[in-house]
């Protein structure tokens, strides 16, 4: 179901939309759908064949990677820096990973044939798509880094850093079962957890709900990989 426009709702939330130049951008407009991206929305599974991009714009996208057991771990974020459907220009057209909604709001998408036209034109849709690519090849070396030699604490802290850069507020509508889906792990872990941050004082916790108190203290007490992943997106896509 495609949404109608609204004036609350613009293109250029979306970071890689807002940096194309405006001859780039006014192709490619007639053709953006905003749409509505609901929490749980699985934009595409994986081995689908991709017919859209994604640009989201206050939705965030959790893109994971599905074991055949069924279990399924995080291998990275894509919010209203980014964009979902990397494969399509790569050349593959499909992916192994899931696409899923974990943060409900909007976004736009983009037929495939009119991404694939704009990106073949071998101008700034091009060089932007691919600085961003290798940007996400960095997030998603870094949190397999992360998983395996970080504490539960800090790996808990980069994901509540890299969300709330994606979002307007300091609050977030997540509960614990899904904070362990996308980090891989129990989510008695994930309650413990978010208890020692709410006794330190650093986030406010209730049922779905976190409020981070003090950002300054979930930097404190993250690893270096949130600020590894941070700094790159901000090279690259500054650069582009």
């Amino acid at each position: 179901m495609v949404a109608k426009m609204s004036t609350q709702q613009t293109p250029w939330q979306n970071h890689l939309l807002a940096s194309l130049p405006k001859e780039t951008f006014e192709r490619i407009a007639p053709h953006l759908e905003s749409v509505p991206m609901p929490l749980g929305e699985v934009l595409y599974e994986s081995g689908d064949q991709l017919h859209h991009v994604y640009f989201p714009t206050t939705a965030i996208v959790s893109l994971h990677y599905v074991m055949e057991n069924g279990a399924s771990a995080e291998i990275s974020g894509v919010g209203n820096e980014g964009v979902v459907g990397i494969s399509l220009f790569m050349g593959g057209n499909t992916t192994p990973s899931r696409a899923a909604v974990c943060t409900g709001g909007y976004g736009y998408r983009l037929k495939a044939q009119v991404m694939m036209e704009e990106f073949n034109r071998a101008g700034p849709m091009m060089k932007l798509m691919l600085r961003y690519t290798q940007a996400l090849i960095t997030q998603m070396s870094q949190t397999a880094v992360c998983n395996r030699h970080h504490s539960m604490e800090q790996q808990m802290c980069r994901w509540l850093l890299q969300t709330l850069d994606r979002l307007p507020s300091q609050e977030l509508i997540m509960t614990q079962e899904l904070i362990a889906s996308m980090l891989g792990v129990r989510r008695e872990g994930i309650t413990e957890t978010a208890g020692d941050l709410q006794r330190a004082g650093l986030i406010s916790y209730r049922r779905g709900h976190i409020t981070v108190l003090s950002r300054a203290g979930l930097e404190k007490h993250s690893c270096e990989c949130y600020d590894v992943v941070r700094k790159e997106f901000h090279r690259l896509l500054k650069e582009a």
